[in-house]
């Protein structure tokens, strides 16, 4: 929790302070008003006995008053800069984790998980936020006020300071006991929460397979196993914590006992008056109170903590792919080489492919194909630096990709996924998603991916609102968008990760023949099922289980490469492939 603090700007550190100062203020005020209390009854006492009049009561009543105002006053100022730092505080640690969160290679997203990630972003900063609002109010003024408050008791009878001790060190008893027996459970139940998250989203992303199966009493199972998981550990630290108020009611309603046998005890002998005991009784009550306060901020400060912590690890999680010092100015222009390439995932057993080698010239379009789980998305994804090779090198423009800051790595290239990305927005600020504004740029991309046709007939065309995740589009349509996406920045390298798979041959051939005529200059490389789509390319590279087990043209491969051939022969027949 103490390492989220040093997130504090000079002026949250400045209104703290303030906080500390104003809240010192409260405090006296309380105390004064206190003493008030003493005064009114001493006052009451003498119009008994014909001793004063009662405009001494009304004299001394208006000054409690505006003691109360004052104490009020201090209390609400104090609120109100509290819940603007914690408010400011929580807004950094936002954007922060979010920063963090855009700066993981996959390998980090993968690690937290989105479900997880997505949490630590918003329930565990929320955690934070309550937290530090009770800590900033109640954490400081507690203590102030115990300390206080003890010192005038102790000032007032030795034996009634006794009593109030005895009780206060019975509090701190009860309240750590169970304090360790509901932290392991508050830091489970983030875990749970994670899982819960992680459950839902996966049966909402796939809801239509789910429906399609008839898998819903089997999803149900899965949600309910972790819905009894969490309530369960809820309910827990529920009953553990309900035992907090109560204690802390006995622990009170014996203390009043207490005093009031010392006192009647004290005042038959003496030794003390009554007005002191009824000021002795107000102290004693803002001790307890003081402690409920406390009660309420060991309700919330395990959790806090927990969640604290949970955000520390992302902001804390070295990444793995970082940027370089100094940048290596290329060499050469849209040139993509590989050299001894191996890849692992992190923590896996074996390579995902080894030593592979080649060479991408400038215009030049290599082909990658291959059956599934050969390595050939994982491959590209080495070029734009979503992870690095673990061994050999990776080259773009003749640098080393390492060398490289990713955003230079990156303006260098028209990335398209295997699923089509849209965001919420408009059809031209999707396509302009890279930066793009110019509107001739944007509806020259989207013709180049043949994209204008179904976009010219939407109601709004270049206008008309794209829903989160492209919902309310096509497969293909949500590809030939993508498309469009990376040819509108004009890049010098094209990377197509199996982008025309949901394209039908004809649509496919035409997309290819624009990207050839219109980006003749850009590298392109390919990952394709489709030998239709790979066919015209300069040089295809055939992973088979990790290894490059052929490479070039399309008639060279027929020939040469019986890997290539199957797959050919499985696709078209004889007649087609010319054999």
């Amino acid at each position: 929790m103490l390492k989220l603090y040093k997130n504090l700007k000079a002026l949250d550190w400045l209104l703290v302070a303030l906080i500390v100062g104003i809240t010192v203020a409260q405090v006296y005020f309380t105390m004064e008003l206190t003493d008030q209390i003493s005064t009114i009854v001493g006052a009451i006492q003498s119009v008994s006995l014909g001793l004063g009049s009662t405009a001494d009561i009304w004299r001394e009543g208006g000054i409690m008053l505006a003691f109360a105002a004052c104490s009020a006053l201090c209390q609400a100022a104090s609120g109100i800069a509290a819940s603007f730092v914690a408010s400011r505080l929580s807004a950094t640690l936002r954007s922060k984790v979010y920063a963090k969160v855009e700066s993981f290679s996959i390998a980090e997203t993968n690690k937290f998980s989105t479900a997880s990630l997505i949490t630590r972003t918003t329930n565990d900063i929320q955690q934070v936020h309550m937290a530090n609002i009770l800590t900033l109010r109640m954490l400081i003024y507690a203590p102030i006020m115990v300390i206080w408050a003890i010192c005038k008791i102790n000032a007032s009878s030795g034996e009634l300071t006794l009593a109030t001790a005895v009780a206060v060190v019975i509090l701190i008893i009860c309240i750590a006991a169970i304090m360790l027996a509901v932290m392991p459970k508050f830091k489970l139940m983030q875990k749970l929460t994670d899982r819960l998250n992680g459950v839902t989203r996966e049966n909402l992303t796939g809801l239509r397979v789910v429906r399609a199966y008839n898998a819903e009493s089997y999803q149900e199972k899965k949600f309910s196993k972790a819905n009894d998981a969490f309530t369960n550990t809820q309910l827990f630290t529920g009953r553990v914590m309900a035992l907090m108020s109560p204690l802390m009611m006995l622990v009170m309603n014996g203390l009043t006992l207490a005093i009031y046998w010392i006192g009647a005890s004290l005042m038959n002998a003496g030794q003390i008056e009554y007005q002191t005991i009824v000021s002795f009784m107000t102290l004693a009550s803002q001790v307890i109170m003081a402690f409920l306060m406390l009660l309420m901020m060991f309700i919330l400060l395990p959790r806090a903590q927990v969640a604290a912590k949970r955000i520390n690890e992302v902001l804390e999680t070295p990444l793995s792919i970082s940027d370089p010092e100094t940048e290596e100015p290329p060499s050469e222009v849209g040139t993509v080489e590989f050299r001894d390439v191996s890849f692992r995932y992190p923590d896996a057993d074996a390579d995902v492919f080894e030593h592979i080698s080649f060479r991408a010239e400038k215009g030049q379009t290599i082909a990658f194909i291959g059956s599934t789980g050969s390595g050939k998305s994982t491959l590209i994804n080495l070029v734009p630096r979503f992870y690095d090779a673990t061994e050999g090198e990776v080259l773009v423009d003749g640098v080393n990709v390492k060398n490289l800051k990713q955003s230079t790595l990156r303006s260098k290239i028209g990335y398209v996924p295997q699923k089509g990305v849209l965001f919420s927005g408009t059809v031209a600020e999707n396509i302009g998603f890279g930066g793009v504004s110019d509107m001739d740029a944007i509806e020259e991309a989207a013709r180049i991916a043949e994209a204008d046709g179904f976009i010219n007939e939407m109601q709004g065309g270049y206008a008309s609102m794209i829903s989160q995740g492209g919902k309310n589009v096509s497969g293909g349509q949500k590809q030939r968008l993508s498309i469009a996406r990376a040819v509108a920045l004009r890049p010098e390298i094209m990377i197509f990760d199996d982008s025309f798979s949901a394209l039908d041959y004809k649509t496919d051939k035409k997309v290819r023949e624009n990207l050839k005529e219109h980006l003749s200059g850009a590298t392109n490389l390919i990952v394709a099922q489709r030998i239709g789509t790979i066919m015209d390319a300069d040089k295809i590279i055939v992973l088979d289980q990790g290894k490059a087990v052929g490479e070039g043209t399309h008639k060279e491969l027929l020939e040469n490469c019986p890997v290539y051939r199957e797959i050919a022969l499985s696709q078209l027949s004889k007649e087609e492939l010319g054999l």
